[in-house]
């Protein structure tokens, strides 16, 4: 770490400390960048690193470039084809390596992406305290989604602070023994990240001025989920041929990941579909004003079941299991699966049904008030400040161990 943790003399300015953000994928770059700002906003009490791994080089580039951040260090790992364990085991090598220099005195990191269990083992092995952005998020199913439940299990079992968006995952924090001590409901960035973009006048993808707006209603469809590759991917393209055959006023707009097996079924189903406008992936401002202008949102992505609150949208889940109960509990959205007829049969509901999509979007925003990278900035200065880096030491006694009686 940078320095000793001890107070000031009296007189003595105060300490700084070396605050390192850990990134990799466009999510992670929307929801850190309004951390980022608020830390750099504070330059007497830190001093902001922004690493990223470059896990998904590209659709990570649009959202930096969207909040005007520039890395300080870019580990350059984007390797084509390359498997879950080889990016997992690189990444431990390079940010041990690149903490061994840096010597923060916190590492933040956000979410469940492998980036993100990378960076907490890398920190955790040198000592280095870890504060998790958007901590406590459960589906409850090791395999859904795959591997991030997975992912953002083992990077809490070794975080000292966990940033919850909601109070539902702050009770899952708990009921794993995390100490309530530890544990700070803070709202979600992705609200923060949200306030912080102005609507553009024109569009950076010239396949959107394309599309249909004034004669058509608009839906945005995005789905990228591991678990959703091959039939289940072509379960979802049936039913949104379906949808805009159904009702032929309709027109699908799809940003379609860079990810080669989402790809090759997408476009091999709906690349000549003419009411549906297949694009590369969008720059955040793109993507946010294509979801204004949207009647619905039809996804598996977890960031955009958080945007779509707070723009008033329905989403419907493509997915069995959700990791933000909120969205489905405060009514903005609803878990349709991937099996053709149902998804349709929602999305004709909601078509055919102002009041429907009405009664889904009137409530309040699950996510907070867009202040959650104040909070979060603000408690990791007292928490340094104080001593207080590393997580509260197990209160529970051990399991007592049985004893074994000698033979006679």
């Amino acid at each position: 770490m940078a320095d000793d943790t001890s107070t000031p003399a009296d007189g003595a300015p105060p300490r700084r400390f070396r605050a390192c953000v850990v990134l990799g994928t466009r999510p992670e770059a929307i929801k850190l960048a309004p951390v980022i700002r608020e830390l750099q906003r504070h330059p007497d009490r830190f001093e902001t690193l922004v690493l990223t791994t470059s896990q998904h080089r590209q659709m990570l580039s649009q959202a930096l470039d969207a909040f005007q951040i520039t890395p300080s260090h870019d580990l350059g790992l984007t390797h084509a084809n390359q498997t879950l364990a080889e990016f997992t085991a690189r990444a431990v090598i390079a940010l041990t390596e690149s903490f061994a220099s840096l010597r923060p005195d916190v590492v933040i990191v956000q979410g469940d992406t492998s980036t993100v269990v990378s960076a907490v083992l890398a920190a955790f092995y040198q000592g280095i305290p870890v504060a998790h952005v958007e901590a406590g998020l459960r589906s409850g199913d090791m395999r859904r989604p795959f591997p991030e439940e997975a992912n953002r299990r083992i990077a809490s079992v070794a975080t000292d602070q966990h940033f919850c968006p909601t109070e539902a995952s702050r009770q899952n924090l708990l009921h794993e023994g995390v100490s309530s001590q530890d544990i700070y409901v803070t709202g979600n960035t992705i609200v923060d990240a949200l306030q912080s973009i102005s609507r553009p006048e024109t569009f950076e993808e010239p396949g959107l001025d394309q599309v249909p707006w004034l004669t058509r209603r608009i839906l945005l469809a995005t789905v990228h989920r591991r678990e959703n590759l091959g039939a289940e991917l072509r379960d979802i393209c049936a039913a949104l041929r379906e949808i805009v055959r159904a009702r032929p006023d309709t027109h699908i707009v799809i940003p379609v990941h860079l990810n080669p097996k989402v790809r090759e079924v997408v476009f091999a189903e709906l690349g000549d579909h003419p009411d549906v406008s297949l694009l590369n992936p969008l720059s955040y401002p793109d993507l946010l004003e294509v979801m204004r202008r949207s009647v619905m949102v039809l996804t598996d992505s977890g960031g955009i079941q958080e945007e779509a609150p707070a723009l008033r949208k329905p989403v419907l889940i493509l997915r069995t299991v959700t990791e933000r109960p909120e969205v489905v509990l405060a009514g903005f959205g609803r878990l349709v699966g991937t099996e053709p007829q149902t998804v349709v049969a929602h999305a004709l509901e909601l078509l055919d049904n102002p009041a429907a999509v009405h009664a889904m979007t009137a409530g309040a925003n699950p996510f907070g008030d867009g202040h959650a990278a104040e909070r979060i900035v603000e408690i990791l200065w007292q928490r340094l400040s104080t001593g207080r880096q590393f997580a509260t030491p197990e209160s529970r006694p051990p399991i007592p161990l049985p004893v074994v009686e000698a033979a006679p």
